[in-house]
């Protein structure tokens, strides 16, 4: 019998990336006004934010998380 299910795992496409915990913080930034999403890294220097990927879904989100090997994120306004 064959089955054509896919098994939930680790998304393989996504490759593990860095970044210097030193200099930046991991954030989404939020619209109060249409709710739109950006997740990426603030510097904590110049407090400049660098966008990443645009959120669209909490799956988008998912996979930000996982790539960066985070477990949260700090939501900005």
């Amino acid at each position: 019998m064959m089955f054509f299910g896919k098994k939930k795992t680790a998304r393989p496409d996504l490759k593990k990336d860095t970044f210097d915990p030193a200099i930046y913080k991991p954030v989404l930034k939020c619209s109060i006004c249409n709710g739109e999403q950006v997740a990426g890294f603030k510097n904590l220097q110049t407090g400049k934010f660098e966008e990443v990927m645009y959120i669209r879904q909490e799956s988008e989100l998912k996979d930000f998380l996982e790539k960066y090997g985070l477990e949260r994120i700090e939501k900005e306004y």
